[in-house]
């Protein structure tokens, strides 16, 4: 996660030091750069990532997985309804996921 004002290229460079175990990472048009592309493919992690608008060349993306991005966009949605999650009151990074997975068990289950 970055502040408001940091763009999503530093935290694309952030993502590359630890990547999680992965197969495929889906994000929006934010993290379109050249570099990222094939640092994602030297890791052995497909991209799927539209081509910003004023790209000169096309990028080639699935665009059906792309379209069920908004499934994760609304989990977040909802998880942000938790006062405790939306504001992180839980300063130790264990006790915040602590709250994430008992909130989105809870909304899995209702």
């Amino acid at each position: 996660m970055t502040a408001g004002q940091v763009s999503d290229y530093a935290g694309a460079g952030a993502l590359l030091g630890s990547p999680p175990s992965a197969e495929w990472l889906i994000a929006d048009r934010g993290y379109d750069a050249d570099w990222f592309r094939e640092a994602l493919k030297d890791q052995g992690i497909k991209s799927c990532i539209p081509g910003r608008k004023s790209r000169g060349k096309a990028v080639r993306y699935d665009k059906r997985r792309y379209k069920r991005r908004n499934r994760i966009e609304i989990m977040f949605g909802r998880l942000k309804d938790w006062c405790r999650v939306a504001t992180r009151y839980d300063r130790c990074a264990k006790t915040f996921l602590s709250a994430v997975a008992l909130a989105a068990t809870v909304l899995f289950w209702l």
